[in-house]
């Protein structure tokens, strides 16, 4: 059976994922994304994966969070050797990561999870803005 990935998809700019999410991308035969994940970072996924839009927006459920943990369980079959769970930012960050983890936990499902660059630390190094700048810290 195969293992799930929880994987942070990062800020949307593909050259700031992690070599270890771009590699299970492109090794991925299943693939759950958010809608928050930039078409850049899709077209890094494996050619003949199975890719499902999971995603909700701006109040739009196209799956309610019970039936994404339901999928990713169920994706891990002998066919799907990589499950890829690829969200906007980190996944840890602000997403239900917490009950998708007590899901895949519950049902006894390998996984591990893979970082990826928050939105805020991605806006800051563009903006060239140091987030823990000593002596703008000290005017505060």
């Amino acid at each position: 059976m195969g293992k799930v990935y929880l994987v942070g998809a990062g800020p949307g700019d593909p050259e700031l994922l992690t070599v270890k999410a771009a590699r299970l991308l492109a090794r991925a035969s299943i693939v759950f994304h958010d809608s928050l994940v930039s078409c850049e970072v899709l077209r890094l996924i494996a050619r003949g994966a199975e890719v499902i839009d999971v995603g909700k927006r701006c109040g739009r459920k196209l799956l309610t969070q019970e039936e994404i943990n339901s999928l990713l369980i169920s994706g891990r079959r002998p066919q799907h050797t990589v499950v890829v769970r690829l969200k906007g930012g980190d996944p840890l960050i602000f997403g239900r990561a917490g009950e998708e983890i007590e899901a895949l936990r519950n049902a006894g499902v390998d996984f591990e999870i893979v970082p990826g660059i928050t939105a805020v630390l991605g806006a800051a190094a563009a903006a060239g803005i140091s987030l823990t700048d000593r002596a703008l810290l000290q005017k505060w």
